[in-house]
């Protein structure tokens, strides 16, 4: 697949592999939950406190719906450069390419961003420009991102069946409200073998970052180059797998549990010889709606890490900042631990 516009590759950035090949210290790996399992609440509260980041199976989405949408990613992205960039840029939907955000962070990556609260959106002037057939294009994603999203709130209920809250619908009815400020976006990064000459240094596909929203959900082809960073800093490859969905616990959900979840922090790195495609849903609630610990999680009389605020106030403050600042600094009342 092709093509990035090509600038200097100086201009991005590389890092050095961690000490110890980024692989999971012995014994310790992804942790993987089986959703059809009965104990699969508990493990995925473990999962969120230690990692923030999980992998599940047995997770009900058809792989129909999977294939048919990463074969039309695969279509457009093969598109010529100057087709894909007639059906952007991503305001708030769109086709993007290497620009991530308003404020200079650039990555070797091209990407489609989809807001189903983007009523304006013309799909068919999106899909005809690189030739692709609108309403196939438009029914592969809203398959794709209902089955997704039913899911991700199957999960976000299981964790708070876990954490013993009532309802345990708490977390998953802001994804359910009609309302819900939730984006999907499908990333490629072309392969890049210049990297293999930057005396051993791997080039940012996309940078470090936290995810802002509740949960998101991820699926890649069968490509590596996503790494998490561990409670120590050192960031650890994940191996791919293509026929699982990872989750990552989003700031707003760290900020729900007062700081009893991790939101991961996680960046991707290119390959050298492979296209890495990658498809994710980002579940957050409506703009509206004000995040805050919640008082179940905090009857034992702590305090609340987190000042109250609404999510378009935490989207708006995302929005001015770069992807690897921490964002939730500026809403802590006292330093989280």
């Amino acid at each position: 697949m092709v093509v990035l516009s090509k600038p200097a590759i100086e201009q991005f950035s590389m890092v050095k592999p961690c000490k110890g090949g980024g692989a999971f210290p012995p014994g310790v790996g992804v942790p993987l939950i089986d959703l059809s399992l009965p104990d699969a609440k508990h493990h995925l509260v473990k999962a969120c406190e230690e990692f923030g980041f999980f992998k599940v199976v047995n997770h009900g989405v058809p792989t129909e719906f999977i294939t048919r949408l990463e074969s039309q990613a695969v279509k457009f992205f093969s598109s010529p450069l100057s087709n894909k960039e007639n059906a952007g840029p991503p305001d708030p939907s769109g086709y993007g390419n290497k620009k991530i955000g308003p404020n200079g962070d650039i990555g070797w990556v091209e990407y489609i961003l989809l807001s189903p609260n983007d009523l304006d959106f013309d799909y068919h002037r999106f899909s005809s420009v690189v030739g692709l057939s609108p309403e196939m294009f438009r029914g592969a994603v809203n398959d794709y991102v209902t089955a997704v999203k039913r899911m991700a709130c199957e999960i976000l209920e299981l964790m708070a069946e876990g954490l013993k809250i009532h309802p345990k619908n708490v977390f998953s009815r802001l994804l359910m409200d009609e309302e819900s400020d939730s984006m999907f976006r499908v990333n490629h990064y072309p392969p890049c073998p210049e990297h293999q000459e930057m005396n051993g240094r791997n080039l940012i596909g996309f940078g470090e970052h936290t995810d802002p929203q509740i949960i998101s959900v991820l699926r890649s082809n069968n490509t590596s180059g996503l790494q998490i960073s561990l409670k120590d800093g050192c960031w650890i490859s994940v191996p791919a797998d293509q026929s699982s969905f990872f989750i990552n616990v989003g700031d707003s959900l760290q900020v729900m549990t007062n700081g009893r979840f991790k939101s991961v922090r996680h960046r991707v790195l290119t390959n050298s010889r492979k296209s890495r495609l990658s498809m994710i849903y980002f579940g957050g609630p409506p703009l509206s709606e004000k995040i805050a610990p919640l008082p179940s999680l905090m009857e034992g009389g702590e305090d609340s890490l987190y000042k109250e605020f609404t999510w378009f106030e935490y989207k708006n403050s995302v929005y001015k900042s770069r992807l690897a600042d921490n964002r939730l600094v500026l809403f802590q009342k006292i330093a989280a631990s």
